[in-house]
């Protein structure tokens, strides 16, 4: 049994999961379906709690003949943020939170905003953050477009302001929220970021940069649904790519600063190039990135894992909306996703005996343990048995680039889906490694004195590992 370190990759990828595109979809079917987890899952709500019809959703408070524009009502029609000045901390988005920490993933929060709220209205946010380690928070992002709602409540210099006062209050109030600034892009007629003098102070209080860059976009959906209006677009895909890093580069030349570089939303749109050249375009994009010497890019969220129209790894099925329908893009995505440049490194320390203290910081940082495992040829089983104090812990393990989640309560795991996958061609030894995200998806004060960056967890057994290489019986019928 030897430590074993998680570390950051080359460039992250994080999910969006439900916008005012689709729902929200549990872990354990993205997992299932992904076979590792990300950096962060990507969560969007918007925040209005001084209107009169707050805390409905847009949709449900100003109904309206047939589908609506989601940027036409007066506020965004994302799903209502319940925290802050209401204080339902049990509700959304919390308990999706709350689920996405126990997959040992961080959250991506993007908050629409009000921007004519005070640092007061902010102040209980940065409370309700507080507890959940590592958190990315996106305020009022595309702020340099005209669509959203907040756009047309406050100047652009005042939605620039907004945003430095929500990054103080950030700061101050929850230091483990890192603000991501999600604005205007480098623009190739002029060689500078949309609006870059108006929120250029904006910039350098931001903790990270970030554009939304799609590859194709339809935005005149849902009312357009079958795209045949003007109302949609289609890039070169090494023309975005250019435009991306460029936008780094004239932020570190404008702002003399050299900070970290997210793209919060990016795909292609199915709506206008078809479910084919949807994959191949963002397949194109991520092999750009990896060809790239010039590691320039932090990570990016893919948008988004199911959507009401073709602009995710599934379409939500019309009859269910439970249920999703697997595009060409989920096949391609994951084949990037598990490639070694896309995923957190493993590094392997020092022989440790029991009991082991495991750490957990976020989905780049924890401490855990990893065990030798010999594989003959392909198994019939493959099982991990937790049996006793192993059995409430909350743990995630790997197993040569696949992941698997074992929540409290349960006492066996199977991974022989990475063995339908990969046939064994040899004998070999493969590591497989554990670690512990909180039990209850928070940190605890009382667990740890650092606890607004780590979550530690002591185990006292070893799981059971079963490896079986025939059936128990196979009946034959002689003829």
């Amino acid at each position: 049994m030897n430590r074993v370190f998680l570390k950051n990759c080359e460039c992250a990828l994080d999910m969006g999961d439900g916008s005012e595109r689709g729902l929200y979809v549990d872990q354990d079917y993205i997992l299932q379906k992904m076979k590792k987890i990300h950096r962060g899952i990507s969560l969007m709500y918007t925040y209005y709690p001084k209107d009169k019809t707050w805390p409905k959703r847009a949709c449900n408070a100003f109904e309206t003949d047939g589908p609506a524009d989601p940027w036409s009502y007066p506020y965004e029609n994302y799903f209502p943020y319940l925290g802050g000045i209401l204080g339902k901390t049990d509700d959304e988005p919390f308990k999706y939170m709350k689920e996405i920490r126990r997959h040992g993933m961080d959250i991506l929060l993007t908050l629409t905003i009000d921007p004519n709220l005070t640092e007061e209205d902010i102040i209980p946010i940065a409370k309700d953050l507080l507890s959940y380690g590592r958190v990315f928070l996106r305020v009022n992002h595309e702020c340099t477009g005209d669509w959203f709602c907040y756009t047309k409540r406050a100047s652009y210099e005042k939605i620039a302001e907004f945003f430095v006062m929500v990054c103080k209050v950030m700061h101050k109030y929850a230091p483990n929220v890192l603000m991501i600034l999600c604005a205007g892009m480098w623009q190739k007629e002029t060689g500078k970021l949309e609006m870059e003098d108006i929120f250029l102070e904006a910039h350098k209080v931001a903790d990270i940069w970030s554009g939304d860059q799609y590859l194709a976009l339809n935005w005149g959906w849902p009312v357009d649904l079958k795209c045949t209006s003007q109302n949609h677009a289609c890039y070169n895909t090494q023309e975005v790519y250019e435009k991306a890093k460029n936008t780094w580069k004239r932020l570190k030349e404008i702002t003399g600063q050299n900070k970290p570089m997210v793209l919060s939303e990016l795909n292609a749109d199915g709506d206008v190039t078809g479910p084919y050249e949807q994959a191949q375009m963002m397949k194109h994009f991520m092999e750009l990135l990896q060809q790239d010497k010039e590691k320039w890019l932090m990570g990016f969220t893919a948008y988004q894992f199911r959507d009401d129209g073709r602009l995710g790894l599934e379409i939500t099925d019309p009859n269910n909306s439970n249920n999703g329908i697997e595009q060409p893009l989920l096949k391609t995505y994951r084949d990037e996703l598990l490639k070694p440049f896309f995923s957190q490194k493993l590094e392997t320390k020092e022989e440790i005996n029991l009991p082991v203290k495991m750490r957990w910081g976020n989905s780049e940082d924890a401490e855990g343990f990893e065990l030798v495992v010999k594989i003959e040829k392909n198994p019939h089983y493959a099982e991990v048995y937790f049996g006793n104090t192993l059995k409430d812990e909350n743990l995630i393990f790997e197993f040569d680039g696949y992941w698997f989640y074992k929540k409290s309560g349960v006492s066996k795991i199977d991974f022989m889906s990475y063995f339908f996958d990969h046939k064994i061609e040899k004998p070999a030894e493969y590591k497989i490694r554990f670690f512990a995200p909180p039990k209850e998806g928070i940190n605890s004060s009382e667990n740890c004195k650092d606890w607004l960056n780590n979550y530690y967890t002591v185990i006292k057994e070893l799981p059971e590992i079963r490896i079986e290489y025939e059936p128990v019986e196979i009946y034959t019928k002689k003829m």
